[in-house]
């Protein structure tokens, strides 16, 4: 467990201390992502390491929603104030991103030449 685990927090660990000291507006754990990536393309033994924590995480990821979940009923008084506000924004921010990715894969399609595929 021990052996899974350093390669993940020490990725973190140099990703975090990239992205301060470089002043980068990219959070350190996405770095840090990167560069273990960039660790499983370089050592396959790696990933191989790294798997069985990984499969861990996944298996209970859903507890990583009961802070949230906690948070929004510590909160349900500020949210019946915005909550309209907060509903508008999410309905069209979710509009705005599904209309811009169709637009863009329709770019696409017809840059690359393949009109025929959307139409």
């Amino acid at each position: 467990m021990i052996a899974a685990l350093l390669p993940l927090l020490l990725c973190q660990l140099v990703g975090e201390a990239v992205s301060r000291a470089l002043h980068l507006p990219l959070p350190g754990p996405v770095l840090g992502l990167i560069l273990m990536l960039a660790g499983f393309a370089l050592w396959p033994g790696l990933l191989n390491r790294v798997r069985p924590l990984a499969q861990g995480f996944l298996g209970h990821l859903s507890l990583l929603f009961v802070p949230a979940g906690v948070g929004v009923v510590g909160h349900l008084d500020e949210l019946s104030r915005t909550g309209l506000p907060l509903l508008v924004a999410l309905v069209v921010s979710t509009v705005l991103a599904i209309t811009v990715g169709a637009l863009t894969f329709a770019a696409v399609a017809r840059w690359t030449g393949s009109r025929a595929d959307i139409e």
